[in-house]
């Protein structure tokens, strides 16, 4: 269920504070001082809570059943891999008999987010080149977790279990996929088709000959790490949701990234990020090549849904091709 793509989530409906000191009582975590809706917590399924033994992160109503051990598996050999500021604690109760749904909670992580309004407006030119440099650092020790094989985690067996055919068929096929979903809610052309599988035919040779499976988080954008200023400078002081995560080619992370800095018209910080984490990383061959196709899958996702929950804020003349097209030459 890893690599599954949902357009939204449940939600945790209404929550008491008797319900909420029950699940305190269960991890013996002391008294319940507060709790509210997390700023960023995207489809309103997390909530901060605050007790007499610290503050927390209550993520509860899965998308599939599953998804929290799933999360465990990736923060456990995250923990134990990498420095990276992975939440320490995170329980995990399966029973429904509190909420009506099984939930996780996890310890609470200091720092902002970098999309936070009033926090980006503070933001120097300096402090923003320093903190696209610090995701790139931190992405490249993300993906230091190297595996034997391309796939995806089962939870059944807690093993990762191989894509269906090669990782470039499964990666292929889910753009021409996604492509043809697009159809029900926009416009797209035989050009449009055509445009897409010219790249992914240049670029097929490339992901044939790829043997270096990494974890990949799937889902690395501003709204799922913190950063934070220290007296030695920036430092990423928190990154979670790992719900989307698998094995496979790293630089798939980069996209999101790269596309909110141009979405912000910050074109040379995206091109600067872009830059880092190639002089970082140890399997930047054939990049250009790599992150083409997974450009053109994030595009894809994004073209789709914003038709698809009428949210479309370009253009509604452009084909999909020419429209996706300037990323694509933008980060290449």
């Amino acid at each position: 269920m890893t690599t599954e793509i949902f357009f939204s989530s449940n939600k945790l409906g209404e929550v008491t504070n008797e319900q909420l000191q029950m699940m305190l009582n269960r991890f013996e975590l002391g008294n319940l001082i507060s709790a509210e809706p997390t700023f960023r917590g995207v489809g309103k399924q997390t909530m901060f809570v605050r007790s007499t033994s610290g503050e927390y992160v209550l993520k509860g109503n899965p998308l599939f059943k599953g998804q929290f051990i799933e999360e465990k598996f990736f923060l456990d050999n995250l923990l134990r891999l990498t420095k990276l500021p992975i939440p320490s604690q995170y329980l995990i109760d399966e029973t429904e008999d509190i909420f009506g749904w099984n939930y996780s909670l996890m310890s609470r992580l200091p720092g902002r987010h970098i999309i936070e309004q009033e926090f980006s407006a503070g933001l120097s030119e300096e402090d923003k080149k320093q903190i696209a440099l610090l995701l790139a650092q931190s992405l490249n020790e993300l993906h230091n977790w190297k595996v034997d094989q391309y796939g995806e985690f089962e939870q059944f067996t807690r093993t990762i279990q191989p894509f269906k055919g090669s990782y470039k068929t499964w990666l292929y096929n889910r753009i021409r996929y996604w492509l043809e979903d697009a159809k029900k809610y926009s416009i797209i052309t035989f050009e449009d088709t055509e445009w897409v599988e010219k790249i992914l035919a240049t670029s097929e040779k490339v992901f044939d000959d790829l043997r270096s499976p990494t974890f990949v988080m799937g889902d690395f954008k501003p709204d799922n790490f913190l950063v934070q200023h220290l007296t030695n400078g920036w430092h990423l002081s928190g990154i979670f949701d790992f719900t989307t995560g698998y094995f496979a080619d790293g630089i798939a992370d980069l996209p999101k990234m790269f596309l909110q800095y141009s979405d912000n018209g910050e074109n040379e910080l995206a091109q600067q990020f872009i830059n880092d984490y190639c002089n970082l990383s140890e399997s930047n061959v054939a990049f250009s090549e790599r992150f083409r196709v997974h450009m053109l899958h994030q595009l894809v996702l994004n073209w789709g849904c914003a038709y698809a929950i009428k949210n479309v804020n370009w253009d509604r003349g452009i084909s999909f091709s020419k429209w996706a097209k300037r990323f694509i030459e933008l980060g290449n």
